[in-house]
């Protein structure tokens, strides 16, 4: 059908209009892109230029240098040094099995890192370097850096590595660093940039890790450019960052050094602490171990060396072990009787060798028995029926608030790990932690420090520093920060009578100086250098009437995971305290004969300038004294070892 004039006219409109509107409507577009084109060219030209800039220049942070740790005297106890090592870039290396294998006939490779090394190339981008070797001499630094031209890919780099120049003398104070885990991360609610970086090392016990926000310090920056693959082009500019603050211990070095050499084979702990102002002057746990293993990379065969090793030198006996403290407590028992009224100085007490409580015996230490016995002579000749006894008076809930008095039961504030609260138990807590009612016989237990009673070291030596100061002094490891000392406030009075204290001191002065004292062998003759104390043996197991009728067996015929626990607490100079220690003896038997020898020379190298003179030593044991003091195995100023220092 042919259409008509009419129509073609009609529908010629309708094209146009149309036709004009698709055109309005472009040209709006175009118009609004136009816009668009010039707010963003124009307008925000130097917001997008910023952008563009920050695509072609990072920002990298760079580690800062790990604060010092120094001992009282400035001696170096963590330190920094140069570490030498090479890194390997996959697509600069080519053939990558090629370079290690010529890089091998240059430094010394193991199999085992070169399969690391494989496997950390695959698993990062091939612009990223890989740690080949760590740790290397100079001159094999120096052969890689000769023999570049033929080692494509591979850099020598030089950087920073913690270092423990002391070696096993404060492992258990300062502890060690190493890199950064997954754990340590998730630990931090916003944690520092700088714990990301690759093979970035952080504290992890001990010191190190407690002080580990003002021994890290601050990162620096550097800019580089990149290019859009994000491989390093140029460096553009460095900014470097604060170094972390240096500390100075409380502790001597040398008389750590001492003490860790004179514990010997013994798996022990001992603490001298300044009575004065709470400085440890030393805190030892023995075996110890090397924390530069752990720095490096610490072997499979070497780490289970010291897991397996019975004596457990993992362990920081001094803060961490709970041991029962053994007559060594007889002091607590002592002062809560006293400040209760319930006895005075003048109290006497019949030892037959036991006390029936219950239909129960509780024997003394000493089978004939004592006699009858007053608080000074209870205290130097260790008579447990007279606290048995006084402790009956005064009750478990006075003897537990003296206890805490004394520094025992609490959990000291210090920059080490693991630190144990111990136990000092009464009614309550064995109502909460045991789920029966206190019994007259846990009170006889622990009146002689055993029973529920757990403390450690440390604790002890707090013990001995406040009967001995008459003040709630409190151990302190930080001297300074930064050459800033660190504030001491005066320790507060104890709130226990004079007179009560005298007593007590005067009794251990008879344990170390009196005729019959337990510790009579192990005292000082030196004028002005005289030792206050307390022996103490701890068992370790239930001995039963049966063995006690047929005679118990010997320590030294025991297995020795069997035998007592042999321990001691003193101060001195008993008429003006300086220092007080504590010693603790795994399974060492007695306390007179093996813990109160060690306590006496600790103490003693504490109050001299150098080795313990031979002077202060009873006649009679000179000679064997000044052998046992030329064997051991101390540190020289340079960090060596060597033995016949002479007295």
């Amino acid at each position: 059908m042919r259409r008509t004039p009419r129509d073609t006219d009609a529908v010629a409109t309708n094209v146009t209009r149309r036709a004009l509107f698709m055109g309005g409507c472009m040209a709006a577009m175009v118009a609004a892109l136009g816009a668009r084109m010039r707010f963003l060219g124009v307008e925000q030209a130097d917001e997008f230029k910023l952008l563009a800039e920050e695509n072609r220049i990072n920002i990298r942070l760079i580690p800062p240098a790990r604060g010092l740790i120094e001992d009282r005297n400035g001696k170096l106890i963590a330190g920094n040094e140069q570490n030498y090592r090479v890194v390997i870039t996959r697509e600069d290396a080519g053939d990558v099995e090629l370079v290690l294998n010529r890089l091998s006939q240059i430094i010394p490779m193991v199999d085992e890192d070169r399969a690391a090394t494989l496997k950390d190339l695959k698993r990062n981008s091939a612009f990223v370097p890989v740690p080949v070797a760590d740790r290397l001499s100079w001159d094999d630094f120096t052969k890689v850096a000769v023999n570049s031209p033929a080692l494509p890919g591979v850099t020598p780099e030089v950087g920073l590595s913690r270092i423990y120049p002391r070696v096993e003398d404060f492992a258990h104070v300062v502890g060690y660093v190493g890199p950064v885990s997954e754990k340590d991360l998730a630990a931090l609610d916003s944690p520092d940039p700088l714990l990301r970086l690759p093979k970035f090392q952080i504290g992890k016990i001990g010191a190190e890790k407690w002080l580990e926000d003002t021994l890290r310090g601050s990162a620096g920056t550097k800019r580089i450019e990149v290019n859009h693959v994000g491989r390093v082009m140029r460096e553009l500019g460095r900014e470097d960052g604060i170094a972390g603050k240096d500390i100075r211990l409380t502790i001597d070095a040398d008389v750590q050094n001492f003490v860790q050499a004179r514990l010997g084979e013994e798996s022990a702990s001992c603490v001298v602490m300044d009575v004065t102002n709470g400085d440890l002057i030393a805190i030892v746990s023995n075996p110890s171990f090397d924390p530069n293993l752990f720095v490096r990379g610490i072997s499979q065969a070497d780490y289970s060396t010291l897991t397996e090793h019975d004596h457990r030198p993992l362990a920081n006996k001094s803060v961490q072990g709970a041991y029962p403290p053994g007559s060594t407590f007889k002091m607590v028992t002592a002062l809560a009787a006293l400040a209760s009224g319930e006895i005075d100085v003048n109290t006497k007490v019949r030892c037959p060798g036991y006390l029936e409580s219950g239909g129960r015996k509780f024997h003394c230490w000493k089978h004939g028995g004592h006699g009858t016995v007053d608080l000074a002579r209870a205290l130097s000749e260790s008579c447990d029926v007279f606290f048995y006894d006084v402790a009956q008076r005064c009750g478990i809930d006075k003897i537990a608030d003296m206890g805490r008095t004394l520094g025992l039961g609490l959990r000291h504030d210090l920059p080490m790990s693991a630190i144990t609260d111990g136990v000092m138990p009464d009614k309550a807590w064995k109502v909460e932690k045991q789920k029966s009612e206190w019994r007259i016989g846990d009170t006889i237990n622990a009146s002689i420090g055993q029973g529920y009673v757990l403390t450690s070291p440390l604790q002890l030596a707090v013990m001995a520093a406040r009967i001995a100061s008459g003040t709630a002094v409190a151990p302190r490891l930080v001297r300074s920060i930064d050459g800033q000392d660190v504030p001491l406030a005066a320790a507060a009075p104890l709130g226990i009578e004079a007179s009560q204290l005298r007593a007590v001191q005067a009794g251990m002065y008879g344990v170390v100086n009196g005729p019959h004292g337990t510790a009579r062998s192990a005292r000082i003759v030196e004028a002005g250098m005289l030792m206050a104390g307390k022996t103490g043996t701890a068992q370790v197991r239930n001995i039963s009437s049966a063995e006690r009728d047929s005679g118990v067996v010997a320590n030294d015929r025991l297995p020795w995971k069997q035998r007592d626990h042999a321990l001691f607490v003193g101060f001195a100079p008993a008429d003006n305290p300086k220092y007080s220690v504590s010693v603790v003896v795994e399974h060492g038997g007695g306390g007179s004969a093996v813990a109160a020898p060690i306590a006496r020379d600790a103490i003693l190298r504490a109050m001299s300038d150098g080795m313990p003179s031979l002077s202060a030593y009873p006649a009679d044991q000179r000679g064997r004294m000044e052998s046992l003091l030329n064997k051991l195995e101390l540190r020289q100023p340079d960090g060596t070892i060597a033995t016949n220092s002479k007295v």
